[in-house]
């Protein structure tokens, strides 16, 4: 069907540039995750304990900032071309990679054969109604890789409290006007334009696929006596468990609230089940070869602690930030906590480490951290291995609560400052996302697990779609985890990822965990878990040619510099260390030289010698920031409340 085109709209509101810029100045900070170690790890075993500190690539700390609610699309639809009409500028190096996966690319922006074509969003639209992005909504938005069937699926619909709207808003992008730190990354990094959800749904269980590549095992709790209910007998509680075997262990569909959180159902004001995870995680696995990790997130220091008196409760409700638009949202989000789901991972008292030391290792934060925890490990030097970074729900991207503005206020916020560290040099970031909030994308992965849930989901139709019923068959028979499911944004930021690169691998929520798996030679989850199909990340990086830079970006997106690191790394055999190369995009300038390739710089030290060049197997990191698909949680409570 053609595209009806929408008549121009107004682009008033009340949010001026000083508001939308300066709004944000209390970002949260990044994540880490460390597996268990003794209280001071040597130096090589920074990222992991005794006997862990050998690595199958140069990357010694990985840090994932994971996002919320964004498809591909929605940021990157015209990706390197933005308008220049409004907000920071945006001008792509010259050679910049052509065959990049957007839309305009695919020649849908003008013509689309959704109902409504895509429109890009302003900055001054930047706080938008969410978007539908439950399991089977989806699917059929997808509608077998036609991609057009997004507005009578997921869009939202009329919403109120000041949030953007306009018919077909679904279809909507922004550019890098407004989301110019992403683009500055991707002119100096890798971008991966084939990366997907493990599965169809939101953000619980793009979370958990992001630490275990696993939905399937969960099991009813109810809150108050925390009692299972693994028959589901008498009430079945069917947002919680999905598709239950005879024992009531089924899969995590929706976004039920973690069992082993004191913060779980609004600090137990409510009275949802609860969930519990029965099965394995990254973070056991990490444990298992004592590597230094941690689960860090915006609002987990509770504003009332524990007392510790049995049967009661710390709460995270008096912690609140106000958004870009000065709609205030509490900082901590449970069922975005994803090893809080599983008890030998969880932190349930939402105890703080005795220490910055213990930080990563065993303790009474059982690797579970606020922010601000990460912030005091990597002043410290004290990073560990893994380091999962959650922002705030005002800072996270997830629309409704959250916005692109004050997402970037986080991104930079931890990015500049783990570019400013010692760490820096063997550290690897990953931008990642939950989920797409519903938001179109044109890309489609056909679905290598099927699923045959043919109960009626929330719009009316099996919760399967035709296209996730004629896959292969369940992996482990478990249903409901049809997928890849939709697409999202992937960033690959290191002094070892390729520059200015585009990487097409097919890549998935999973790949991440293949990646910890894989460099800290931890074993599969098994049982079904997606980290055995995964593509990994190693098509991101050069390890034959590091670029050695620092990019670091002003608050507005643009850049501020780029520099050479403070050392010097290896060059391949016979071939002479060049001088760098990464695209200029942003107002803010640069210093140093900037194009594409994968040359790597010539480092110098802070003397303006040159430094003496390191092993190929010198300790880095990565670090992983993401978001993905959160079905708006008040939205969610309000459906169900009387589940």
């Amino acid at each position: 069907m053609s595209t009806t085109g929408r008549t121009s709209r107004s682009r008033g509101g009340s949010r001026g540039r000083a508001a939308r810029w300066g709004a944000c100045a209390g970002a949260a900070a990044l994540v880490l995750l460390g597996g268990t170690a003794p209280a001071r790890a040597d130096s090589a075993g920074q990222g992991g304990g005794s006997g862990s500190s050998s690595t199958t690539t140069p990357i010694k700390h990985l840090v994932v900032l994971f996002d919320e609610n964004v498809s591909f699309d929605h940021y990157f639809a015209t990706y390197p071309k933005a308008a220049n009409t409004d907000g920071t500028t945006f001008t792509a190096a010259k050679n910049t990679p052509k065959n990049i996966d957007t839309a305009a690319h695919a020649g849908l922006v003008a013509k689309n054969p959704n109902q409504y074509a895509p429109q890009r969003l302003s900055p001054d639209e930047a706080v938008t109604c969410d978007q539908n992005h439950s399991y089977g909504p989806e699917q059929y938005a997808a509608n077998g890789g036609k991609a057009d069937q997004y507005v009578q699926n997921t869009d939202s619909g009329k919403c109120s409290g000041g949030l953007y709207y306009q018919p077909g808003l679904v279809m909507d992008y922004y550019d890098g006007n407004t989301v110019t730190g992403l683009w500055n990354y991707a002119q100096h990094y890798s971008l991966g334009d084939n990366s997907y959800s493990s599965n169809y749904g939101p953000s619980t269980p793009g979370a958990l696929n992001l630490v275990s590549g696993q939905t399937h095992g969960v099991v009813s709790v109810d809150p108050a006596s925390g009692t299972e209910h693994p028959k589901q007998t008498a009430t079945p509680d069917s947002y919680t468990v999905v598709s239950p075997d005879a024992q009531g262990v089924g899969t995590v569909a929706n976004d039920p609230d973690p069992a082993y959180d004191d913060c779980s159902d609004n600090s137990h004001t409510s009275t949802n089940a609860l969930a519990k995870m029965t099965g394995k995680n990254v973070g056991d696995l990490l444990n298992s070869k004592n590597v230094t990790w941690g689960w860090f997130q915006g609002g987990f220091r509770p504003s009332t602690a524990w007392d510790g008196k049995q049967g009661d409760y710390a709460s995270c409700q008096g912690d609140t930030h106000a958004n870009v638009a000065g709609t205030s949202s509490v900082d901590y989000s449970a069922h975005h906590s994803p090893f809080q789901y599983y008890a030998s991972t969880s932190n349930p008292h939402h105890l703080p480490p005795k220490n910055t030391a213990e930080i990563g290792h065993d303790g009474q934060a059982n690797h579970n951290y606020d922010l601000t925890d990460f912030d005091s490990a990597l002043k410290a030097g004290d990073l560990p291995a893994v380091s999962f970074l959650k922002a705030a729900e005002y800072q996270d991207g997830h629309a409704a609560y959250s916005d692109p503005t004050d997402e970037q206020n986080f991104l930079i916020k931890e990015i500049n400052a783990i570019q400013s560290s010692a760490d820096w040099k063997d550290t690897a970031i990953v931008v990642a996302y939950d989920d797409s909030d519903g938001w179109y994308d044109h890309a489609y992965a056909v679905p290598s697990n099927g699923s045959k849930d043919t109960t009626v989901g929330s719009n009316n139709k099996a919760a399967d779609s035709p296209a996730c019923q004629a896959a292969p068959a369940a992996a482990q028979g478990y249903d409901d985890r049809c997928g890849p499911g939709t697409r999202q944004p992937l960033l690959v930021i290191s002094p070892y990822s390729k520059v200015n690169s585009v990487d097409h691998t097919q890549t998935e929520q999973a790949s991440i965990t293949k990646f910890i798996e894989d460099n800290w030679k931890t074993g599969r989850i098994g049982d079904g878990s997606f980290d055995s199909r995964a593509n990994t990340l190693t098509n991101a990086f050069d390890f034959k040619h590091p670029n050695n830079e620092q990019v670091l970006l002003n608050t507005n997106g643009s850049v501020k510099s780029v520099k050479p690191i403070s050392s010097t790394h290896p060059t391949s055999p016979g071939k002479p260390t060049q001088p760098g190369h990464g695209g200029t995009g942003g107002s803010g300038g640069t210093s140093g030289t900037t194009g594409g390739g994968n040359a790597p710089s010539t480092q110098l030290a802070a003397t303006g010698s040159p430094s003496p060049a390191l092993p190929l197997g010198i300790t880095a990191g990565v670090l992983v920031v993401g978001g993905g698909a959160l079905y708006y949680a008040r939205r969610h409570r309000a459906s169900r409340s009387a589940a």
